[in-house]
């Protein structure tokens, strides 16, 4: 079984800490579209992400997703 934590935050430590989440997941999810497509969008700019296939990468978004969703419900409890 993993190991829980409890970590206490502030307010504007954990939005930094969510906005950071958000961009890694963002990230995995557009790794994961390009290499479906194989196309990079013309309008935007981004590193992709090492990783074997896209359902590598969907899956790894899919973990930072999960996480982020696990804070936000934690924080909701808490307001």
């Amino acid at each position: 079984m993993a190991k829980i934590y409890r970590i206490e935050l502030g307010e504007q430590e954990l939005g930094r800490l969510l906005d950071g989440l958000e961009i890694r997941e963002e990230s995995w999810r557009r790794t994961a579209d390009y290499m479906r497509t194989e196309e990079m969008p013309e309008d935007e700019f981004f590193i992709i992400e090492e990783c074997h296939d896209a359902a590598e990468a969907d899956e790894i978004a899919g973990n930072y997703h999960s996480i982020i969703e696990n804070i936000r419900r934690q924080m909701e409890v808490q307001e």
